[in-house]
């Protein structure tokens, strides 16, 4: 990983970065599971799944937004932090074997609205797709981030 320095000013809506895929496999299912506890027979039980709508087992979503932001996570910024995750939606299962791609895109930026000379806040909206260009996860990434010093 690299360290990029960046200000809250330095960021201009539309700033757009993709990923490359990452197959998702039956290991990561397993381990998710073990991890979150979730072992719903949606995920974990190939027989009952193959009786459901889908027909086959469906990955955690939560496995999902876990991989996927990870996957947009390759530089450090001291000046910028994770906040939080808005209007996540779920638009399609994702299968194992399935490989995801995303696409994470500035899409706003504005002061924090208690300390605007200090701070200031980015919405990144994060899709992901699967090998079909098919959406399966939307959600918004915000970052809280740290306005340039007055020199």
């Amino acid at each position: 990983m690299q360290i990029v320095e960046r200000w809250h000013e330095d960021f201009e809506v539309g700033e757009t970065r993709r990923t490359t895929g990452r197959t998702i496999t039956e290991a990561d299912v397993v381990l998710h599971a073990g991890q979150s506890g979730d072992f719903f027979p949606h995920h974990m039980d190939a027989e009952w799944a193959s009786t459901q709508p889908f027909g086959r087992r469906i990955a955690h979503g939560t496995l999902i937004i876990s991989v996927a932001v990870g996957m947009t996570a390759s530089d450090i910024n001291p000046q910028a932090m994770s906040y939080g995750y808005d209007r996540v939606r779920f638009i399609r299962p994702v299968f194992i074997g399935d490989t995801i791609t995303v696409t994470a895109e500035l899409t706003g930026i504005r002061d924090h609205p208690k300390q605007p000379a200090r701070h200031g806040f980015l919405d990144e909206t994060v899709t992901v797709t699967n090998q079909h260009q098919e959406t399966v996860l939307v959600l918004t990434h915000v970052y809280l981030t740290n306005r340039r010093p007055a020199s």
